[in-house]
């Protein structure tokens, strides 16, 4: 199966092999949806799209080609569609209007986007860390003190990313820009191999945690995750709802520390790791350290440069912006010699996750652009006149949390759906407003864990290899579907107590 580490000529061999069927399946959703009449209250090209944009998720599931190309062909054909896909008459018929010079901006405008670049820049210093060796030496001093136990080194990852999140606003640069390089070495340790059988060893599991923690913490803390303080600002202005630090971890600290505590237990029953127990590991990474000799000058050179990004990025959030932070990073390490442009240009993982996000983030953006989220939101409201407005509520949170499928950004989610969500609670008599609009605003972290598009972190994770596509999005809805659990059972009763 092609993952996102595949380049474009094995994904061609997948497929040339006998695995059709993985590319007549969304071809067949897509078409199949483009033949049905647009619903009631939403324009035909709005439904068009919606078919491409379905057409896409499907083959990102089954996997015909790799992820970068899946997205490119799903821009491209909405870009050769646009009068049909993505303009209505009115839009058409404006006077200067040149549909073809609108779509090819539309799509092209992902590859600006900070998040896709912070992504990217991640990888960069994976690479940096590998190249020099300083991510095998963290790798191996955490496996010397935890490695006996692959549980422990679960909770050894939920407990830096629970230690990093409160001061960090941005969980691609937290968890894929700081944690991601240090523990992508750990599975090589144990004779875990991305892309390989091996993979399930104990890299999978080291994976998974990695990606989910960051989801809950990032739910957590207020200040976790950038959308946090957007979705504070939206319910502030939408239905006059003040959210300050103190209430929000209030609110969420029953659910969030319980998940966070269970996680790495869930994971290991869920998605067990072969090797559970070793004696020997630690051992030998204590011997491995010794023969590394002492820490090196380009080891000594990132270490710096991660530092000053990780400070920049905790103190410096007000003034700069964390993805130029880690752009000038990754400046430094070629200026620096840590690696070269060649090295760069090598990296086909991280070329491929920038070409995936940038493409998926637009797509996603066209189900806005459209109207598309606007109607959903609206359709749902519908069928919820006469409920019970905390069983209106928990319906809500659900769709809310659940639409994040149509999103490769939690901002962009945040900004579409949020304030629709808000109106329509609000038309709901005896809603609790204030209650409401905390409990939607919570669950913008948790709700990340679902796809591998789902936020700035997810990409990196599905990068690596030890996850294969089958598996993540198995993965996401078991875990979605858990997290949100606990989220309705614990934190709806106590927010509303």
């Amino acid at each position: 199966m092609a993952t996102p580490d595949s380049d474009l000529s094995s994904g061609v061999a997948t497929f040339k092999i006998g695995s059709s069927w993985r590319a007549i399946v969304p071809i067949a959703v897509a078409v199949l949806l483009a033949l049905i009449p647009a619903p009631e209250g939403l324009s035909q090209h709005a439904w068009y799209y919606f078919a491409i944009f379905s057409g896409v998720i499907v083959a990102l599931m089954t996997e015909p080609l790799p992820g970068g190309a899946i997205g490119l062909i799903g821009v491209v054909l909405a870009t050769v569609l646009a009068p049909f896909v993505l303009y209505g008459p009115e839009e058409l018929a404006r006077p200067g209007f040149n549909p073809a010079d609108a779509a090819l901006a539309w799509a092209l405008a992902g590859f600006s986007n900070a998040t896709v670049w912070l992504i990217f820049a991640a990888f960069m210093f994976a690479l940096a860390y590998d190249k020099t060796g300083l991510g095998k030496r963290i790798a191996l001093t955490l496996v010397k003190l935890m490695g006996r136990n692959t549980l422990q080194l679960g909770y050894a990852i939920v407990a830096a990313d629970t230690v990093l999140a409160p001061v960090t606003a941005s969980s691609t640069a937290r968890s894929a820009g700081t944690i991601y390089p240090i523990i992508r070495n750990v599975p090589g340790l144990y004779g875990s191999k991305p892309n390989d059988a091996s993979a399930r060893k104990i890299g999978s599991y080291v994976m998974w945690v990695g990606v989910s923690a960051s989801a809950i913490t990032s739910s957590l803390f207020l200040t976790a995750l950038a959308p946090n303080v957007l979705a504070v600002e939206i319910a502030r202005r939408a239905v006059n709802v003040d959210i300050d630090w103190l209430s929000w971890f209030a609110a969420i600290a029953p659910a969030g520390i319980l998940l966070l505590l269970a996680l790495p237990l869930l994971a290991y029953w869920i998605y067990p790791p072969d090797i559970k127990r070793s004696e020997e590991v630690p051992k030998w990474a204590d011997r491995e350290l010794v023969t590394m000799g002492p820490v090196s000058g380009s080891e000594l050179t990132v270490a710096v440069l991660v530092t000053m990004a990780l400070v920049l990025w905790i103190f410096g959030a007000r003034y700069v912006n964390a993805t130029t932070v880690a752009l000038v990073v990754v400046v430094a390490m070629l200026l620096t010699r840590v690696f070269a442009w060649e090295d760069m240009l090598k990296y086909s993982a991280a070329w491929n996750t920038l070409a995936w996000f940038a493409t998926l983030v637009t797509l996603a953006d066209g189900l806005n652009r459209v109207g598309f989220v606007t109607w959903f939101a609206e359709t749902v409201a519908g069928p919820l006149a006469g409920v019970s407005p905390i069983v209106a509520m928990v319906i809500l949170i659900a769709v809310f949390f659940f639409a994040h499928y149509m999103f490769a950004s939690v901002t962009a989610h945040t900004t579409a759906m949020l304030p629709v969500m808000l109106a329509v609670g609000a038309t709901i008599p005896a809603m609790p407003m204030r209650e409401y609009a905390l409990l939607l605003c919570l669950t913008i972290g948790i709700m990340s864990v679902i796809s591998p598009y789902a936020s700035g972190v997810n990409p990196v994770y599905y990068g690596s290899g030890y996850l294969p596509a089958r598996d993540f999005w198995r993965l996401g809805a078991i875990f979605g579907l858990i997290f949100l659990t606990v989220f309705l059972a614990v934190s709806v009763p106590w927010v509303l107590r």
